[in-house]
């Protein structure tokens, strides 16, 4: 691997070698720079595209071409003839201005080639085939090589550094809520051109009033020959492992025309790969979004859902069923139909051992070695139907419905060196319905309404039960805890039980009303309401050994074992926000007023707490250039929390992490303030963006923890402790030829306040990681990308100090040889220096080698393989406010597959 590492660094080296540079100046008869021109290159002896710019402000482009070659130049604008012109290079560098005359309506119509990408307004336009070298089989692998886009850690596509929520295929939604599902699945082969809409608005009544700078779309153009046909590909595959046979089924079917659209992907297999994790599905929103997002409420209803040991990516055994539809349908040029229906369900086995180290001597705990085993099964469905009907440009009625539904259970096996053995098992079945209404009216050029509505009505009924082994005649570690819990501690184990359940309805509504003073300003009136009920019921119980339940009388929090809570919660506010352009400045000031109404009831008691609020925020934006900004915001927020931290009655969220509530909490203050810039240029191929953001809780609600040997025990309420994180985010992105150079850094710095045993301690920890990275990107040479991860970690837990320092190295090589056969292969070496003078590795290398007789072909034959050097588990340590751990979690062995894709 050392010497595949030597190559693939060699090739970049010498690919960057016998370059010229051609630049110059582009300007109209008059002899004024034209902003935004495409300047183009073509290879007289390849007729490829060997380089292209895009002017500058002052008309300047920079272009580079290889030494003694031939070279058609061709220069375009709108509104002016395409200017050409055969160029010679030699080994020194050109310097050349040119000037373009207007376009006359009879003048013939001239061939020009594809210009890679286009700037117009505020939508970027990449030409897909210039970036393509034929390894590219899904969107996503298009995506990473355009300039300015990146794919984060995470799936998610980032334009300019700012995550895009939504894409579309020739206009219409794939999917609204996820990208992933594009990104990994629209094959490579049928996508013509990637626009970027920045500055995006669902309601163009409102673009010219609001601030949408944050939003960003992708609509995704289909080649000629794909409207009106099937398209897509089925691919299916075997292999064998140690333990097991292996299969996949992966059909992916897209049918488009001007009237609808049709979309169907399915997977099916038990190799590891996974479409949609659980997480993505929970947090598939269906492109909703809370009216009161921008309010300073920020009401949290709690997740009561099941909160699985395993990331779906490392296990032992991971087998997964996936199956999407995807609609559109106008069947008037006012209406538009859409909508999606998805089901998931994964079967994951998983093992993993770990060492706690607690880092406070003072605090009596011991340290803890475990081994624990477990086996999770997850059901989702999720459906969305949306309409949208807009008569005419002054109305526009929008409504959407999302269902969701899951059926979840995890059984695991945990022995521990300090409780022993235990068998847990987890079980619950959550729904809900979450229902949008959207009504957007301008009455004149000067006044513009807009109503926002969103209910939600979600159930949650979680179980949770524990089997520990107990000797009526010693001391076992959970004795202490289960004499507390009025438990019988005769019996040769403790078999408890819990049921909760939990019901969430809230309506979430606001009316806007925006008056334009002129082209520069508008006021912007908000009246809005948040209204909430939860209810919460809980019981705490004993499995005896004749079969029957016992309910136990806690010698604790005044005997009460079980929850029967209602949690009211209000929210009246008017908002007031006036926005100005003047030259490159546009602010916003602004402020709410709120009267706010919390109610819980429980125990025969009522607790009541009502006040105002005024919450204050402001906007400023300057726009250096027309790719080139920066943005400062600041707000203050409202804070509230769900029934769970309210109620009184015992709560197990786990055998040794025991919780009760605070009736009495009251919410949470937050200073909040970000810095943005971002800067797009095209001329020098340089990308920049950089992220700062600062947020200081007053009052913060936090927990009050307690230990029994491991055990916790915790209560809520409200300190006067100020804790404090401040986030920076920076990337750099430079390209030169066909070498693009990234870098990205990363720093965090939190203070946290803890109290523990009765002592308040405070907790810092500094993260800074940086991540350099190169990757070709050539049409016809094998590319490759060499990236290095470097992260440090530091926490001061008051009673002791941990330092992590991460190296990890990783290498991404493909190449399209003989034009029939694809080989792609990616590894990553990881090290952890845990700071006291040991470490430790892991590797993960994984490639696929594929055969097409060419690009059109409709069979291609693939043998894939995963990790190549059989490790059997990876390593991870991390450290919080309260010990340092340790954990070494088991993967999936080597896998081969053999694989057979047919195109549609």
């Amino acid at each position: 691997m050392k010497h595949f590492l030597r190559y693939a660094l060699l090739l970049v080296v010498n690919c960057t070698f016998a370059q010229v540079t051609l630049q110059g100046v582009v300007k109209d008869t008059l002899n004024d720079p034209l902003y935004l021109a495409n300047v183009i290159a073509i290879n007289q002896e390849t007729t490829d595209l060997e380089s292209y710019a895009i002017t500058n402000e002052e008309g300047k482009f920079k272009l580079e071409l290889g030494e003694n070659g031939t070279f058609e130049l061709q220069i375009s604008y709108v509104g002016m003839r395409t200017y050409k012109e055969v160029i010679s290079t030699s080994s020194t560098d050109i310097v050349k201005d040119f000037t373009l005359e207007l376009a006359n309506a009879l003048d013939a119509v001239e061939v020009v080639s594809e210009i890679p990408v286009t700037v117009m307004g505020d939508t970027v336009v990449y030409n897909a085939d210039s970036f393509q070298n034929g390894t590219e089989r899904k969107l996503e692998d298009v995506l990473e090589k355009l300039p300015g886009v990146e794919i984060n850690e995470d799936g998610q596509v980032e334009v300019e550094g700012k995550v895009v929520n939504k894409i579309m295929v020739n206009g219409k939604d794939f999917f609204d809520g996820d990208t992933k599902l594009a990104t990994k699945n629209i094959p490579s082969k049928a996508v013509d051109k990637i626009q970027v809409l920045r500055n995006y608005s669902e309601v163009g009544q409102l673009r010219s009033v609001a601030n949408n700078q944050d939003n960003v779309a992708m609509n995704i153009k289909l080649k000629e020959g794909k409207e009106n046909f099937w398209f897509g590909n089925i691919t299916a595959g075997a292999g064998a492992s140690p333990d097991k046979e292996l299969y996949l089924l992966q059909p992916k079917l897209f049918y488009y025309s001007p009237k609808y659209s049709l979309n169907f992907i399915g997977d099916f297999n038990n190799t590891g790969e996974v479409a949609l994790s659980r997480r993505d599905i929970r947090n598939f929103g269906g492109g909703f979004r809370s009216p009161s997002r921008s309010s300073g409420t920020s009401l949290n209803l709690g997740d009561n859902s099941l909160n699985f040991l395993t990331n779906q990516n490392n296990a032992l055994e991971i087998e997964n069923k996936l199956a999407t539809g995807n609609f559109s349908y106008s069947p008037t040029g006012s209406l538009d139909l859409s909508g999606f229906l998805i089901y998931n369900s994964s079967r994951i086995l998983s093992r993993e051992t770990s060492f706690i180290q607690y880092t406070d001597p003072e605090l009596g705990i011991p340290d803890e070695a475990t081994e624990q085993s477990s086996r999770e099964r997850s059901n989702q469905g999720l459906l969305k139907l949306s309409a949208s009907f807009q008569p005419d440009l002054n109305n526009q009625l929008d409504y959407d419905i999302l269902g969701r539904i899951s059926n979840d259970s995890q059984n695991q096996n945990l022995f521990s060196s300090v409780i022993g053995n235990t068998t847990q098992v987890d079980e619950v079945t959550p729904f809900s319905v979450n229902q949008n209404l959207n009504y957007y009216y301008t009455l004149d050029e000067n006044n513009i309404f807009a109503l926002e509505a969103q209910h939600l009505i979600r159930d949650e009924d979680p179980f949770y039960n524990a089997l520990l082994v107990n000797d009526p005649n010693g001391d076992d570690a959970f004795d202490n805890t289960a004499e507390a819990l009025g438990l019988d501690t005769s019996l040769n184990n403790y078999n408890l039980g819990q049921n909760r359940r939990v019901l969430s309805n809230q309506l979430d509504a606001k009316l806007d009303y925006y008056h334009i003073l002129n082209a520069q300003s508008n006021f912007n009136f908000t009246l809005g309401t948040i209204l909430s009920r939860q209810e919460f019921n809980s019981n705490i119980f004993q499995f005896l050994e004749d079969g029957t339940q016992f309910n136990p009388t806690p010698n604790f929090n005044d005997g009460l074992a079980t929850n029967d809570t209602e949690y009211n919660f209000s929210d009246l506010y008017l908002g007031i926000h006036y926005r100005l352009k003047t030259g490159k400045f546009t602010l916003t000031p602004g402020f709410s007023v709120h009267a706010y109404g919390n109610k819980n009831f429980q125990v025969g008691e009522t607790f009541e707490d009502n006040f105002f609020r005024f919450l204050p925020d402001f906007e400023t934006r300057i726009q250096f250039k027309k790719s080139e900004a920066l943005t400062l915001r600041y707000e203050m927020r409202n804070q509230f929390t769900d029934v769970t931290r309210l109620a009184q009655g015992l709560v197990l969220n786990n055998f040794n992490n025991i919780q009760f509530g605070e009736p009495d909490l009251q919410n949470a203050l937050s200073h909040n303030v970000s810095l943005f810039y971002s800067s797009f240029n095209l001329f020098n191929y340089t990308n920049v963006f950089a992220r700062a953001a600062y947020t200081s809780n007053i009052d913060q609600i936090r927990s009050l923890t307690n230990f029994e040997s491991v055990i916790r025990t915790s209560t809520f309420f409200n300190s006067n402790f100020a804790d404090e994180n401040v986030n920076v985010f920076g990337r750099i992105q430079r390209s030169f030829g066909k070498i693009r150079t990234t870098l990205n850094a990363s720093f965090n710095y939190s203070k946290i306040n803890q109290f523990i045993q009765g002592q308040q301690s405070l907790n810092e920890g500094y993260t800074q990681t940086y991540t350099p990275g190169i990757r070709t990107n050539y049409k016809v040479a094998p590319n490759v990308s060499l990236r290095y991860r470097y992260s440090v970690t530091n926490n001061n837990q008051g009673g002791g100090k941990t330092k992590f320092v991460t190296n990890a190295p990783s290498v991404e090589f493909d190449a399209y040889i003989w034009k029939s056969v694809t080989f792609r292969t990616e590894y990553t070496y990881t090290n952890q220096d845990l700071g006291n003078g040991n470490s430790q590795s892991f590797q993960n290398w994984d490639a696929t080698l594929s055969y097409r007789k060419d690009r059109d072909a409709k069979w291609e034959y693939e043998i894939r393989a995963t990790n190549l050097l059989d490790i059997d588990s990876q390593v991870r340590n991390s450290a919080n406010n309260l010990s340092v751990f340790t954990s070494e979690t088991f993967i999936q062995p080597r896998f081969v597959t053999f694989r057979v894709v047919y195109a549609l």
